[in-house]
């Protein structure tokens, strides 16, 4: 005989109670007397019920799911952030639906027009600059939006994350001070905000404190490629570049490998900070100097964030602006 499925009204016919009382137990609904709603729970654990997602959320016009997209699932940066948002989600009964944009313009839209059409309660966007048709599908949809670890180039939206200008100003800082006249700015692409207006400006704020005119020869774009910042190496000895200020971890490992096989000692002839001391910073070897950032809360808070704006608790899309450091290890010389 095969076994029926529990549903709303099992659960309201062994507890003798309504089946709208079920659902305000169920929903969290403060409106129900403690010894009824521990009956209900009670029937519910000896029933192993489970509510029914969609039909809650068809009720309440919510769908208690939030849509992340993520530029790579594999980067360990975007992945930490994921584990921070993640576990605020849990916490407040929230689903995801995580998706993988591969930093492809396309790609992004393609996965956020298909969160929408799921009406996710609000999405959390990793990643870099958007797309005009992105930001119109954002401002349609009238869906809450929350940049996680990064800045775009839409100030409508909210973003959680730490000063990018600020940090790369003292990571450039760090290096002019160990006598380091020739500081490269190795970063992914300028195409991207966080790096063109941001990172960018940190560094020649750092030049300028230092009375070092900027040249722009020493700013090297990689495409965000490994491959493509080992082959740097070459061009930086050329150029009797000593340091470089690089944007991203696993960038800062292909520089820091090219400049090992090109016979180059790290750091006795050639210093390195990075910027998101994420797992590459560690083991690489040497270690790498890197900027710390607070990626596990960066994730979390933008979860709880965007919780308050799909509660109507916030609107305003005030940036949140957690603190960053620098940590020493092995890719710089002490003092």
């Amino acid at each position: 005989m095969e076994k029926q499925a529990v549903t709303i009204y099992t659960v309201a016919r062994e507890a003798r109670v309504s089946m709208a009382t079920v659902s305000r137990v169920v929903n969290g609904n403060p409106n129900v007397k403690p010894e009824t709603r521990q009956k209900v729970l009670d029937v519910i654990k000896k029933l192993n019920y489970r509510p029914n997602a969609v039909a809650r959320g068809l009720a309440s016009k919510k769908t208690t799911t939030v849509g992340v997209i993520i530029p790579s699932v594999t980067n360990p940066y975007f992945a930490e952030l994921a584990l921070g948002i993640d576990d605020i989600a849990t916490m407040y009964k929230y689903n995801i639906i995580l998706t993988n944009s591969d930093f492809n313009d396309d790609k992004i839209l393609k996965v956020a027009r298909g969160l929408l059409a799921k009406q996710v309660d609000g999405i959390i966007f990793m990643g870099h600059d958007m797309s005009a048709e992105l930001q119109q599908e954002f401002a349609a949809s009238n869906t809450p939006v929350v940049v996680a670890g990064s800045i775009v180039n839409d100030d409508k939206l909210a973003t959680v994350r730490i000063n990018y200008q600020s940090a790369a100003k003292e990571a450039t800082n760090y290096l002019l001070d160990h006598n380091d006249d020739r500081v490269a700015f190795v970063v992914s692409s300028l195409d991207y905000s966080i790096n063109s207006k941001y990172r960018l400006a940190g560094y020649k704020e750092a030049l300028a404190e230092h009375g070092i005119p900027f040249e722009s020869k020493y700013v090297i774009e990689t495409n965000g490629d490994y491959n493509r910042a080992y082959q740097q190496a070459d061009h930086l000895i050329e150029q009797g570049i000593k340091a470089a200020y690089v944007s991203d971890d696993d960038l800062a490992a292909g520089l820091l490998n090219g400049l090992t096989d090109n016979g180059v000692k790290v750091p006795d002839d050639f210093e390195i900070v990075t910027s998101n001391d994420t797992t590459y910073a560690k083991i690489t070897r040497p270690t790498l100097t890197s900027i710390t950032q607070p990626l596990y809360d960066i994730g979390a808070i933008s979860m709880r964030l965007l919780t308050k704006m799909m509660d109507g608790e916030v609107s305003d899309t005030d940036d949140v602006i957690l603190d960053h450091g620098i940590i020493e290890r092995q890719s710089t010389r002490r003092g």
